[in-house]
């Protein structure tokens, strides 16, 4: 029985041996017979590079400052009597604003032009005197000297009319400073005097001050290398100017919401500030609502000019080499991929400007960067597909 074991045992090893020796060659049978699967081509969408006119502007931040400013000082001293405007409410120019006691000055216009009536009243004695000296001197019967007297006092008489004369214009302008009045329409702010409070005459404090807020100043910094890169741009012909329309701006208020009017380009200074580089462009804005407030910090977008032939292409086409350089990926003539190194000018929108680096008509990669690699064949989808953002040529605003 023993044996007879030993010999099944023997018979099942075998077999075991020559079945796993007699596998591993039929399955490399059955692979070397199979036909080997081709790689799939992989599938990229692209847009083509076209030329663009494109308005180029500029985004600065800035302050808004009053159009008109004025600072109420009395031209007279005394006291005040009256304060006849709402803090805060709008006056129109020549409105009484404080009124100062008259009464000295109404007292000093009666004696001044007492004083006028008094010397007015003694010149038609005198000129009848010296008429009379005239005739009579000639006849011997006065002497020079009592003709010359009173000449003299005739001259002195007239003299004094013509003082007095000024003395009361003089005092009526004081007592009409009396009435301070709004030299400007605008916005009065609150007042640094009550009833009762003594002012001099232009005291360095101010009564009160009036802004005209309607239009309003937006000055805006803009460095001077950006001007010097710009006026290179227009000397090339990259771009182009457009008269009139190059003086329009468009506001962004603090909030991040559009000002819904337009405003002008009025100057650019002349006088770079040493401390940052920059100088001042000053914009116009209508401000009919009152928005604008003095002070406020915008955001004023500049045209530069109009871009003729513009490259756009979209952002998440861009990638970066090791070295940091911007990169996209073209199909090329053979439907394979080509790398392309680019100089890029600046952001708009989601897009890119491009300034070198590809040329109309090339397809750019937008979609399926990822799985192919410089000269790879690719098969290219419709640049429809791509274009999922909508964008039309023009339709290209900066940051």
């Amino acid at each position: 029985m023993q044996l007879r074991a030993r010999l099944m045992a023997g018979v099942i090893l075998l077999s075991i041996v020559l079945f796993g020796g007699l596998l591993p060659g039929g399955c490399d049978r059955r692979q070397q017979a199979a036909p080997a699967a081709a790689a799939p081509v992989p599938e990229v969408a692209v847009v083509t590079v076209g030329p663009q006119q494109v308005v180029l502007t500029t985004e600065l931040p800035g302050r808004t400052s009053a159009y008109l400013v004025a600072e109420i000082r009395p031209q007279v001293n005394g006291l005040i009597q009256k304060r006849l405007f709402t803090e805060g409410s709008n006056v129109q120019a020549g409105d009484v604003l404080y009124q100062i006691d008259p009464a000295p000055f109404q007292a000093a216009l009666n004696s001044a032009e007492a004083a006028l009536g008094w010397s007015q009243a003694s010149v038609p004695s005198i000129r009848l005197r010296v008429e009379r000296y005239k005739g009579l001197l000639a006849d011997k019967a006065v002497s020079q000297q009592d003709y010359d007297d009173a000449a003299s006092a005739l001259n002195q008489a007239e003299a004094d009319i013509q003082y007095w004369k000024a003395t009361v214009e003089t005092v009526r302008i004081n007592l009409g400073y009396t009435r301070v009045t709004a030299p400007i329409s605008g916005r009065i702010g609150r007042s640094n005097v009550t009833d009762g409070a003594l002012v001099t005459a232009y005291q360095p404090v101010a009564l009160s001050t009036i802004q005209q807020l309607d239009p309003i100043y937006v000055d805006v910094p803009q460095s001077t290398t950006e001007l010097l890169r710009l006026n290179r741009r227009v000397g090339d012909g990259r771009l182009n100017q457009d008269g009139a329309n190059q003086k329009m701006a468009k506001l962004l208020l603090e909030d991040g919401t559009a000002y819904p009017v337009e405003g002008t380009l009025q100057f650019r200074d002349v006088t770079v500030d040493p401390t940052t580089g920059s100088f001042i462009l000053r914009i116009v804005f209508p401000n009919p609502q009152g928005v604008l407030l003095p002070g406020m910090f915008v955001r004023a977008v500049v045209k530069e000019g109009v871009h003729d032939q513009a490259l756009l292409i979209p952002q998440q086409a861009v990638s970066r080499d090791p070295k940091g350089n911007p990169v996209a990926l073209i199909v090329g003539p053979e439907e394979k991929v080509q790398p392309r190194t680019l100089t890029l000018d600046r952001a708009i929108s989601d897009q890119w400007l491009v300034s070198s680096g590809l040329a109309a008509g090339d397809r750019v990669i937008v979609e399926g960067m990822q799985k192919v690699r410089p000269g790879a064949a690719v098969k290219v989808a419709p640049a429809e597909a791509a274009r999922k953002d909508g964008a039309k040529p023009g339709d290209a605003k900066s940051n």
